[in-house]
């Protein structure tokens, strides 16, 4: 029997794949990304080697976590930072919310950050009174739309111009039919004295660096600058994963993840933030504070096999390339990462009996885990959370004892073996396919019969 996030997701998944705008909206924008991903990747003279050392350096992190992350945290301290570990949503909601109070904190700018839609920061703020505003375009574009992310990277994937222009038109009274260009301008000047009046500015990071005790940060807005040096108190929020050995690994890991995510060579602001300013200099945060969180993170990395999830450098090359994201949509998922990476690790994130549906949301065609560039198994891990999800199901039960003994087999004649498969077929192979009727006698009783004559 189906649960009910199952159902929904069935329901939901079935609605958006006929609808025919969505998805020429969808197949138009990913077809930018993979056009600029293509070019991105001539501009590598060898781009598997590139992943090779990208995903080494990621397999060295794996190998060493928690020793890499109390580095981190003992380096980041002699810069001045205050590094507090989170080990759930709640925790961090409390911790933030307690260095928020000691702000005065009425408002606040946030730049783009998955870990924070991962806690549903802002919907918490809320009930403290505080003002989160979202100053990534895509971003700032769902926020005021009351939505979600859609995408990793592209959080207003699903949004054609016509249908900013109309949001911007119904919430702030632009011009219906203001040009992109025209819609950033004002988005821009709407931002800037968010930025001018904010108490304190959140971030993410793309990597955290041991060795240095950094911060390392990359957007092609400039939005997350502004956040992390306008407000006189940054915030990180960071997941424990997101561990780099060093600085110099960024020269291996900010091209490849930008030839992924968008095409380019470089995105446009690289940041590392080290810590607040120094008495010599001029500009910065008198205050930078760094959370951590696991958030389960420590339970898929007790898991040897599902562990290599965690080198995800949320990229999101595998939502683009994946066809059934590509019909369905970021939303179905109703989780805070969709697509192939989604599928692997929000069964874990999340309960895993209410969302193991997803683990079975792919074609296994491989192109996932082909794009990864950090050679993530997408497909092997897709298939260890279905193996996990069934194994405890009466159904594969009943089949794997039927299935595991060839006398088990020849029990029953041909026609009780089409009557129990039609009963069900819709639970194994879905509505949409058929399997084959069985034949009157078995292989095995027509191949004894043969020998005998």
């Amino acid at each position: 029997m189906l649960r009910k996030q199952a159902k929904i997701f069935k329901q939901q998944s079935k609605k958006v794949a006929t609808d025919l705008q969505h998805r020429k909206t969808i197949n138009f924008n990913i077809s930018k990304y993979d056009a600029a991903v293509q070019a991105g990747k001539l501009r590598f003279s060898d781009f598997e080697l590139a992943k090779e050392i990208t995903s080494d350096i990621k397999d060295e992190v794996i190998s060493k976590l928690p020793d890499l992350l109390l580095q981190y945290e003992e380096e980041a301290q002699k810069n001045g930072v205050e590094v507090y570990w989170a080990e759930d949503s709640s925790s961090l909601i409390q911790q933030v919310s307690e260095v928020l109070k000691e702000e005065e904190t009425r408002m606040l700018v946030k730049s783009k950050s998955m870990v924070s839609e991962e806690v549903e920061l802002n919907d918490n703020l809320e009930k403290f009174g505080i003002e989160s505003v979202e100053t990534d375009l895509g971003e700032f574009i769902v926020q005021v739309a009351g939505e979600k992310p859609y995408h990793i990277v592209t959080p207003a994937m699903h949004k054609s111009k016509s249908d900013v222009a109309e949001l911007f038109h119904k919430h702030f009274g632009t011009d219906i039919n203001l040009s992109a260009e025209e819609m950033t301008g004002f988005v821009r000047q709407y931002l800037r004295k968010k930025f001018l009046t904010a108490d304190v500015g959140i971030t993410g990071g793309n990597f955290i660096c041991a060795k240095e005790g950094a911060i390392a940060v990359t957007e092609n807005e400039g939005n997350a600058y502004l956040s992390a040096s306008m407000p006189k108190t940054h915030i990180v929020i960071v997941g424990i994963e997101k561990v780099i050995p060093s600085i110099s690994d960024l020269s291996k890991m900010w091209p490849v993840l930008a030839a992924h995510g968008t095409g380019q060579q470089l995105t446009v602001y690289s940041n590392v933030f080290f810590g607040p300013k120094r008495a010599d200099e001029v500009d910065g945060p008198e205050r930078m504070v760094v959370f951590l969180l696991d958030n389960k993170r420590s339970d898929i990395y007790r898991d040897p096999k599902l562990r290599q999830s965690l080198k995800c450098i949320r990229c999101g090359a595998c939502l683009n390339y994946c066809p059934v994201y590509k019909n369905i949509g970021g939303y179905t998922y109703a989780a805070t990462y969709s697509g192939p990476i989604g599928s692997v690790l929000t069964p874990h994130f999340k309960d895993f009996t209410d969302f193991n549906h997803l683990s079975f949301a792919s074609s296994l065609c491989g192109k996932c885990e082909e794009i990864c560039p950090v050679h993530i198994p997408l497909t092997q891990l897709l298939l260890y959370n279905r193996q996990k999800s069934s194994k405890n199901s009466m159904l594969n039960k009943g089949l794997y004892l039927a299935l595991s003994d060839r006398k088990h087999m020849d029990a029953v004649n041909g026609r009780v073996k089409t009557i129990l498969k039609d009963a069900f077929e819709s639970g194994l192979v879905g509505e949409k396919k058929e399997l084959s009727d069985f034949t009157s006698k078995s292989f095995s009783k027509a191949y004894r019969k043969h020998k005998k004559t």
